[in-house]
Order: C-alpha cells, then structure tokens, then sequence
C-alpha cells in the first residue's frame, strides 16, 4: 500500500512539476497582446534632389527630309540606311530622258526666236530705207511745185502743170507717212522678237532646272536613317514633294522631346540639368540640359502636356533615333540637409487610426497640450505677432492697427470653418488669401505695394508643406510631432523645421507580437510635402 501510495504521489507530483514547466514555458514564448514593437529610422543629414519624371522620345537635333520637286521613275539610288553623305553628293538619280528631251525643246526655241529677230531687225534697216526714200520725194516734189507757182504768175506754165506738181507732193507727202509707219512697225517686231527669246531663254532655264532637279543630292552632311523609295519606283511631285530620304544632320547632338504635364511645366527652367534612361541599356544612365520649353500644348484626351527638349552628347552613338527615354529633370538639389524616410511619414499607430475612422479627436496627452496650444497661437498669438509685423513694416496708423485686429477677430469664425471644410494645406492658402484681401482694404495705396512685397518675400521664406511624424516618448508610446516638409525624392524627404533634430529616432513600422507579421503603417499621406 506504501509502494503504490509513494507511485501516485510521485505521478501527481512529476504531472505538476510539468504543468508549472509548461505554463513557464508558455508564459515566456507566447505574444502578449499589449506589447508592441516598432521599426524606427534615424533623423540624419544627407543630399535629396527633388526631381520632375517625364516619358519622351530621343531625336536628332536636326531632321532634314530630302524630296523630289519633279515627277519621274527612280532610275539609280547611291544611298541607302545608314548610309554616311556629303553636302551636295548625289543619293539619287530620277530618269531624265523626259526632262533632257524638254532642254532641247527649250533650246530650239531660243534659236528660232534669234533667228526671228534677226528678220525683225533686217525688216526695220529696210523700212529705214524706205523712210529716207520717200522723204527725199518729197523734197524733190517740194523743189519742184515752189519753181512752178512763180512761173505761173508769169504765165509760162499752164495751170495743169502746176496742179500736177502739186498732186506728186502730196503723194511724197503720204508714201512718206507710210514709210514712218513701216518703221515703227518693224521697230516693234524687233521688240517683239527679242521678248520671244527672253521667253525662249526662260522656258529653257525651266527645263534644264527641272532636269537637274533629276539627280536628287544631300542638302546636309549627315546619316541618311530612312529610305522611303526603291529602284524602278514612280514619285509624283503634282500636290507635294515625295519624301524620299530622311537625313540627320548630326546624331552625335541628339534631344529628348519630353512630355511634361501642364502641373510640372511651371518648375521646369532652361539650364536645369536632367538623366534619363532608355530600354536598350537599362544600367546605363545618360545625362542632358534642358535646352528649350515650347509654349505650344500638346492636349491628348483632354490631358495637357508641353515639350520640353532636353539636348543630349551622344558621341558614343548610343542612342538612336526613336527611343524611349524616361527623364527625370532635377529642379532642386539640397546637399546636407535633415531628412527622414517617407515612410515615416506615411505611419500612423493604430489607436490613431481608429481615433480617425470613428470622428474621435483623441490623443495622448502631450499630443492634445501642443494641439491646443498651437490653436491658440493661430487665432492668438499669431495675430498679434502680425498686427506687430504689419505696424512695423508698413508704419500703420493707430486706426489702421485697431481696424487690422477687427478683421482678425471677426474673421476667426470663418476661419475656424474654413480648416473644418478643407484639408489643411488647402485651408492655409485660403485664410491667407481671405485675410490678405480684407486688410488690404484698409492700407493706402503705397501701403498696398509694400506689404505686396512682404506677402511675396514671406511666401518664398515659407515654402514647405506641413507634415507629421511619430516618435517613441521615454514610456516607449508613440507620440505625435509637428514638422515642415522641404523637397522630397520619393524615399526621402526634408525636414525644413520643427522639433525633429539629427540622431532622432522615428517611427517607420509596426511590429506586433499578437499577430506575428509585420504591419507597414498606412499611406494616409499626410504630410506628404509637395514643390
């Protein structure tokens, strides 16, 4: 009975000292569903480069299209692809034989149109000669009638033979009219003739230009990277001139035309540097200037967009005409400056995000004493502080400075609606316009241009946009804390102020051991700066 009472006290006590194991065990290895852990990254210093991304297609700088100005069947071709010409050599050679029989059509012409006024002008010396003829009749007939009117008074010559005098005058008179007439006839067929050559001359030097116009040369030096015709092939010049060849004056200076949307166009400037790649050699970067901003728009399903070139050295002949290039233009370039990952910026604790989705404006209580000090500095202490800066700045009188605290005390109704209606950034932007227009109201007009030029100096010292970042407080508790964001490269972005300093640790992800995996924080994006 001994033996078999010590067995079960043995049994009950080892199926204890396994229970207690176990549960110790249990107790260290199993998660517990309060604690949590977080994935941080420290605040360092370091270069970002905020950058504008554009597709575009790599061209020559210079594209010459070479066609034909006459109608014919291609006879010779002395380029093809690829083909390296010389200003002035000859690509192609059109069938003249048309053309070389027109040239001597055309020289013909001009023969017989010399030949023509060579006749008008023997005709001319001849009515010359007839002129002279008949004006020395004339004068013989005139010598002739004067010797027999004084003979007639005397009555030595019938009346007949004076009449008879009288009639061959008259006619010396009018052959020699006609004579003159002749001569200017003859004058204006020599004319005549010579505007025939001219004409012969012109119709000649139309037919051997269009016969030259047979043998197609490169007007360029360059690559010839498109043929668009073959031997035996018929061109008609009637309408345009048929492409035949597509030259590129030099493919070692090529451009990237790029499409830029009408929202980046306006940070883009001549002179900014840009890379780019291309599908052909996705490790190799290449890299350009931005060289001209075209104001013409480019509207593709109701998607407006600019070409902006960017030249490219293509010395190596890399890059061919046609290619894809995604380009990335650097706008900015910050070296040294505090950064944070955009991650960061994206993670939001999960009491943070139930708070949000229930419409529940709860936090910590340190997150609650800067919200509600930062309120009251907007509609307080800031106020002051303008008022101040406007005194100061723009000498108000005591009725304009008591009239600028009325329009800040009336307006912080509307105010306090307008950050309930719009999302933060966008509600900045209006209540500065709001108040701007209303105190503008109550300046003179020097008054106005001075606190135009503060408004502007103050907007381009404030750029940045507000952002929100968590860090771990001494009770390892996510808090909460205020930032200004500066330019980003999508991995990081700059912390232009606020309460972060270098060496900091702030939240990127969380980590929790109930469920295991890891959990990203969610992309709510505030925060995210934009340029």
């Amino acid at each position: 009975m001994v033996n078999k009472r010590n067995k079960i006290l043995i049994a009950i006590l080892v199926i204890i000292i396994i229970l207690v194991a176990g549960y110790l065990i249990y107790s260290a290895i199993s998660p517990k569903g309060t604690d949590q852990k977080f994935r941080l990254a420290k605040v360092e210093r370091g270069d970002i480069a905020f950058v504008v991304t554009a597709t575009g297609t790599i061209n020559p700088v210079i594209t010459v299209l070479v066609g034909s100005q006459v109608s014919g069947t291609i006879k010779a071709l002395y380029a093809d692809y690829n083909s390296r010409v010389k200003e002035g050599q000859v690509i192609a050679q059109i069938d003249p034989a048309i053309f070389e029989a027109q040239v001597e059509q055309g020289r013909a012409s001009v023969l017989s149109a010399q030949a023509n006024l060579l006749n008008a002008q023997s005709n001319l010396e001849n009515a010359k000669a007839n002129l002279i003829k008949a004006e020395v009749t004339v004068s013989d007939t005139k010598r002739t009638l004067d010797r027999n009117k004084p003979l007639l008074e005397r009555n030595v010559i019938a009346q007949a033979t004076l009449d008879t005098a009288q009639v061959n005058y008259d006619t010396a008179v009018a052959q020699r009219d006609v004579a003159r007439a002749q001569v200017e006839s003859a004058k204006s067929q020599v004319e005549s003739s010579k505007a025939q050559i001219a004409q012969a001359k012109a119709s000649l030097k139309v037919a051997e230009t269009n016969l030259r116009y047979t043998t197609i040369r490169s007007p360029v030096n360059g690559t010839v990277i498109s043929r668009n015709v073959d031997v035996g092939q018929t061109v008609a010049a009637s309408l345009q001139a048929p492409t035949l060849f597509t030259i590129a004056k030099d493919l070692t200076q090529m451009q990237v035309d790029t499409n830029v949307s009408e929202a980046d166009v306006g940070r883009i400037e001549v002179g900014q540097g840009a890379i780019f790649t291309v599908d052909a050699y996705p490790e190799k970067t290449f890299h350009g200037k931005v060289s001209e901003i075209r104001n013409a728009p480019i509207t593709v399903q109701n998607v407006v967009t600019y070409d902006v070139v960017i030249q490219v050295d293509n010395k190596d002949l890399k890059l061919k005409p046609g290619m894809t290039a995604n380009v990335s233009v650097q706008i900015e370039h910050k070296e040294g400056v505090l950064r944070i990952p955009n991650a960061a910026l994206r993670f939001r604790p999960e009491f943070a995000k139930a708070a949000a989705s229930n419409g529940i404006v709860k936090k910590n209580e340190g997150f609650q004493k800067r919200e509600a000090t930062a309120e009251r500095g907007t509609s307080g202490q800031q106020g002051r502080i303008l008022v101040e800066r406007l005194t100061e700045g723009l000498s108000l009188t005591p009725e304009q400075k008591s009239k600028v605290e009325m329009i800040l005390k009336s307006s912080r109704q509307e105010i306090q609606e307008i950050r309930e209606k719009l999302k933060p950034e966008e509600a900045t932007k209006k209540i500065q316009s709001l108040l701007r227009q209303k105190i503008m109201g109550v300046l003179t007009e020097e008054q106005r241009r001075k606190y135009i030029e503060m408004v502007t100096s103050s907007s381009q010292e404030e750029q940045g946009s507000p952002g929100r970042v968590w860090v771990l407080s001494s009770e390892k508790k996510p808090v909460p804390i205020s930032i200004v964001l500066g330019i980003t490269d999508g991995s990081f972005s700059e912390v232009k102020s606020g309460e972060l300093k270098e060496g900091m640790e702030v939240i990127i992800e969380e980590i929790s051991n109930k469920k295991g995996p890891t959990k990203s924080g969610s992309p709510s994006f505030m925060g995210t700066p934009r340029r």
